[in-house]
């Protein structure tokens, strides 16, 4: 039972960072530090080897260093690039590139969504909701947090520790 209930920490988490930032436009540092935190228990609990584990560690370093220097140069924002650190952590090298190839394509097809939205004029009823009227101004971004975390889940299933907490 308790190994069911953890294999849900993880899609729980990212589902809370996708609607936080397609509602807020933001990714929380608690949230990135949640989901962090949660990797080392999960971690522990499976007994993922210490070499595995030492991986997964550098994995999400290589990533946050170049996530950062993509937040330096305006491309993304620090909490996509903690989130996409965060997420590696879960993953190890193994898995990071097919996450950031289904990060690029489903960001590509948010993006162009939020484009073809801002191109309809904003009717009174949806900008009624702040979110909807946020998403719609061209001033704001594009939630990019909501492809790394579908990403992130279209991966989870092959991870070493969904592995061993579903055997």
């Amino acid at each position: 039972m308790f190994h069911s209930t953890a294999l849900l920490f993880f899609p729980l988490i990212m589902a809370f960072a996708a609607s936080s930032d397609l509602l807020t436009m933001r990714i929380s540092n608690k949230l990135v530090l949640i989901l962090t935190a949660g990797f080392l228990v999960m971690a522990l609990l499976v007994e993922l080897p210490l070499q595995q584990f030492a991986l997964h560690v550098l994995c999400a370093f290589v990533v946050l260093v170049v996530a950062f220097g993509m937040f330096a140069m305006r491309w993304i924002g620090g909490g996509d690039a903690k989130l996409a650190a965060a997420t590696t952590l879960w993953l190890g090298f193994g898995l990071t590139l097919p996450y950031l190839i289904y990060t690029a394509l489903l960001g590509g097809a948010l993006t162009l969504a939020v484009l073809a939205l801002r191109r309809m004029p904003l009717s009174p009823i949806i900008a009624r909701f702040g979110w909807l009227s946020r998403l719609h101004d061209p001033k704001q971004g594009v939630p990019y947090g909501v492809a790394m975390a579908i990403a992130g889940l279209l991966i989870y299933s092959n991870t070493a520790i969904f592995e061993r907490l579903a055997a």
